[in-house]
């Protein structure tokens, strides 16, 4: 019984280590495939600037807060931030699993269930949103003009990453700052499915250089050296 015990312990520990293997290998070869690499240089005068912005770990799309394609202050509502601060001229977007969003605002707070819940793809999601005044350039944040057409494709995407694209249900008392908010969001976060997978997906709908597929915020920024 004990000999029995043992090999289904090796077996079981063999597979999750494969398991393992497999996804590492598979996250590194397949996020340095570029989709959408010859896509032509669109003049800065008849383009909308938005940004891949990336806190080391968590990749969020940047976009105008207005313009004559879109005036998100219709959904997300400047008086749903603790600052109240209108003079704002970017919108970052950050889809996510909702408990780990909500529950761990530090990494001492993840808790076993949480990330379990994350992993395997059986709780909800949210969309967080965070207010900027400007932008500043660098190796965690990368501006990229993009068509007009390009752009309205990209608003589609975002606004049907809500779980009501109409009017997006605020998820009121809960932020990370003063210029943040959180809303319902559609799907759920996954190992394969995260929320860089989402950001590099609508990459892929304003038809911008981006990984066939991607977990990790890396595999975005590569194609943006």
């Amino acid at each position: 019984m004990l000999k029995k015990s043992f090999k289904f312990l090796g077996w079981t520990l063999f597979g999750i280590f494969t398991f393992l293997a497999l996804y590492i290998s598979s996250v590194l070869i397949i996020s340095r495939i570029t989709v959408n690499s010859d896509i032509a240089k669109v003049e800065e005068q008849n383009a909308v600037p938005i940004y891949i912005l990336s806190n080391g770990v968590h990749t969020d799309i940047v976009v105008p807060v207005k313009n004559e394609i879109k005036d998100w202050r219709n959904e997300i509502q400047f008086s749903q931030t603790q600052s109240k601060d209108s003079l704002m001229n970017f919108i970052a977007f950050g889809w996510g699993d909702k408990g780990f969003y909500l529950d761990t605002p530090e990494w001492s707070d993840l808790k076993a269930s949480t990330a379990f819940k994350a992993a395997f793809g059986v709780s909800s999601s949210a969309m967080h949103t965070t207010f900027f005044k400007q932008l500043r350039e660098g190796d965690d944040c990368k501006r990229i003009l993009v068509s007009k057409e390009n752009y309205q494709n990209l608003v589609n995407y975002i606004s049907n990453s809500f779980s009501d694209p109409v009017h997006p249900q605020w998820i009121e008392g809960h932020s990370y700052g003063k210029k943040d908010a959180f809303y319902e969001a559609k799907g759920s976060y996954s190992l394969f499915n995260t929320c860089n997978t989402w950001a590099n997906s609508a990459l892929k709908a304003a038809n911008q250089k981006a990984s066939l597929w991607t977990v990790y915020d890396k595999g975005i920024f590569c194609h943006y050296k």
